[in-house]
């Protein structure tokens, strides 16, 4: 369903078990980076009403999915870890040239987010399975049906607003790289490395 072309190593959950406080950490800032990315799209595209409408309702489940991440942090007696850079995105973010018209930029924005989606609900759908922690694993399943929603509005949008054969080419051609840089992640504690 994903259309990924890479899966993740089953044994990066071995890395995430070794040290839950991190995994949390880095899960809580995913979560207000997809929120702060609806805000965005909402600021820099206003002339799309039914974007507008779904960016609002998704800014406030992900700023609600923080917060429940936040309150497992919490209820295990740490504290939110320091703010951390995610390569995974670092790196997506390079293939799309800058620039075009303001419909090249949405389009390739929302495909961004799309894969962002796609990826985090293939690697909750992995912690899901195979954590020992079964509290933790029945959270990371109930995200996961959360972020496979997501992943599929933002690609129903860039189809919406862009030309469906153009939208489709680019995203497999972004799937493609992202499964190249998929090759060199896999070994830390984060949701997308």
């Amino acid at each position: 369903m994903l259309g990924l072309k890479l899966p993740t190593d089953p044994r990066w959950v071995n890395i995430v078990e070794k040290n839950i406080d991190e995994i949390l950490t880095d899960h809580a800032f995913c979560e207000q980076k997809a929120a702060s990315t609806a805000i965005s799209l909402i600021v820099t595209f206003p002339e799309y009403p039914d974007l507008i409408n779904e960016m609002v309702a998704l800014s406030r489940e992900e700023m609600g999915h923080f917060k429940m991440v936040h309150d497992r942090i919490l209820a295990r007696g740490k504290t939110l870890g320091k703010y951390r850079k995610d390569e995974y995105v670092i790196e997506l973010m390079k293939f799309f040239p800058k620039g075009g018209d303001r419909t090249t930029q949405l389009v390739h924005r929302l495909l961004y987010a799309a894969l962002i989606e796609a990826r985090s609900c293939e690697r909750f759908r992995l912690l899901s399975e195979e954590l020992e922690d079964k509290e933790l694993a029945e959270f990371y399943r109930k995200l996961m049906v959360s972020e496979a929603g997501h992943y599929t509005l933002f690609l129903k949008f860039a189809r919406k607003y862009g030309d469906r054969k153009t939208v489709d080419a680019k995203w497999e051609e972004l799937l493609a790289y992202e499964a190249e840089i998929m090759k060199k992640l896999g070994t830390k504690e984060t949701v997308h490395g």
